[in-house]
């Protein structure tokens, strides 16, 4: 049957999620699982952005105590490694026990111009039992040369395989994801609701929700200027990551400590397409790069990791950047966030706007955003027909997920048969 403008197909929900990173795929597995009537809306791919360009460390904050001090940013986060500790077990509040873990710990090193201070540091009683040195010869295969100089610390907290982790987060929601088109309409209604008029080959459909939840990070600026919706305000800091493609063999997760309070190198392993190593570096050298040109960023990442191991060589390594915004709600001088947010807005009385700012905080921006609608009293409502969800669901494609950057970066070559040469014949 087709739908119009006039006649079109309409959706109920209680909520109406706008977003398929780690934002809006925790939060819409924990709504399912209270009850809730929801449906996940994405323009792109699930993953796409920010969560995709996440190295998958879990961590406790301890990066940011790398000024000497425990900070607001520290403490916010230090429960939230055990959290996804729980769900990846399979007793949590949202199941991932299905993700792969690509480490459950990670390194932080230093050099000897830093070592004195940090090791004061981490001896403290803030401290101890969250950071423990690593003995001489327990270091990992990549620092094990003659050559290494400083101290190195070991942090129990893991590392994830984000491709994974969408995937696991997807699952349960198989039959409540919908990829929607350009040209959908976002329009508030007189009494200032937000509705969304969704255009299809067979006719218009109208979704109405007792709440729209933004969790598209960096998306959430366009869809709140559509709706002249100004408060909460967003802010980018920009990144530009380096992707090297070489032929050791060392799987390494850790962070280099320089003398400012972001790390100076961080380094995440995976595999490409055809099974050689590929690190993954972000830090200081990520955020400095991000107005450079990628030759220039691909140059200061060569220099780095000759300062760092010169043990090793990258003369044949094959080398990528990825550009990313960090999408978060506004800070007095674009500082970084200590804690994942959500907000109502100033305009559209049924909107949620919200970013977790760091992967590792997702569980915290799903408590937040359901204490949000247990504030204003949205309770699950009666069951919405499976039937309603299989007509849309025959109306919309289901969002694809989103390729990894190692893989965009690095895809498997092209298969090229063997011909026969002229001699041959």
């Amino acid at each position: 049957m087709p739908y119009s403008a006039e006649s079109p197909l309409v959706i109920d929900l209680d909520v109406a999620i706008l977003g398929g990173g780690i934002a809006g795929l925790w939060l819409a597995n924990r709504l399912q699982q209270d009850g809730y009537q929801i449906a996940l809306f994405e323009k792109y791919a699930l993953g796409s952005g920010q969560t995709m360009a996440s190295q998958g460390m879990i961590h406790g904050g301890m990066k940011y105590t790398l000024a000497g001090a425990l900070s607001g940013a520290s403490e916010a986060i230090a429960d939230m490694p055990q959290h996804w500790r729980k769900c990846l077990c399979g007793e949590g509040d949202v199941d991932i026990s299905a993700t792969r873990i690509l480490s459950d710990h990670f390194y932080l090193w230093s050099g000897e111009n830093v070592t004195s201070r940090l090791t004061g540091f981490f001896a403290s009683k803030l401290i101890r039992g969250r950071v423990d040195a690593v003995a001489d010869d327990r270091r990992p295969s990549l620092l094990r040369h003659a050559d290494f100089r400083g101290t190195l610390y070991k942090i129990g907290d893991m590392v994830l395989d984000v491709p994974s982790l969408v995937a696991n987060l997807a699952r349960p929601l198989e039959h409540h994801l919908f990829q929607y088109p350009d040209h959908t309409l976002f329009q508030l209604t007189a009494d200032g609701a937000l509705e969304m008029t969704i255009p299809t080959a067979q006719g218009k459909v109208r979704i109405r929700a007792r709440r729209f939840v933004f969790t598209a990070g960096e998306g959430n600026e366009a869809l709140m200027q559509s709706l002249q919706i100004a408060t909460p305000a967003m802010q980018r800091r920009p990144l530009q990551q380096v992707l090297v493609k070489h032929k050791h063999l060392h799987r390494f997760y850790g962070h280099c400590l320089g003398t400012g309070s972001t790390p100076r190198l961080t380094i995440s392993s995976h595999s490409a397409a055809d099974g050689k190593m590929v690190w993954y570096l972000g830090g200081q050298l990520a955020e400095e790069g991000a107005d450079q040109s990628p030759q220039d960023v691909i140059t200061a990442a060569r220099e780095e990791l000759a300062a760092l191991m010169p043990w090793l060589d990258f003369s044949e390594a094959e080398w990528a950047t990825l550009p990313v915004n960090r999408a978060e709600p506004r800070q007095q001088g674009l500082a970084r966030p200590d804690n994942a947010f959500a907000s109502r807005t100033d305009k559209a009385s049924n909107v949620i706007v919200g970013w977790p700012t760091k992967l590792t905080l997702a569980p915290n921006f799903g408590n937040q955003m359901l204490a949000l609608l247990q504030e204003d009293g949205l309770l699950p409502s009666q069951a919405t027909p499976a039937a309603v969800f299989r007509q849309l669901a025959d109306l919309l494609p289901a969002p694809a997920i989103a390729m990894a950057p190692w893989d965009i970066a690095f895809p498997m070559p092209a298969y090229q048969p063997e011909t026969a040469d002229d001699d041959d014949e």
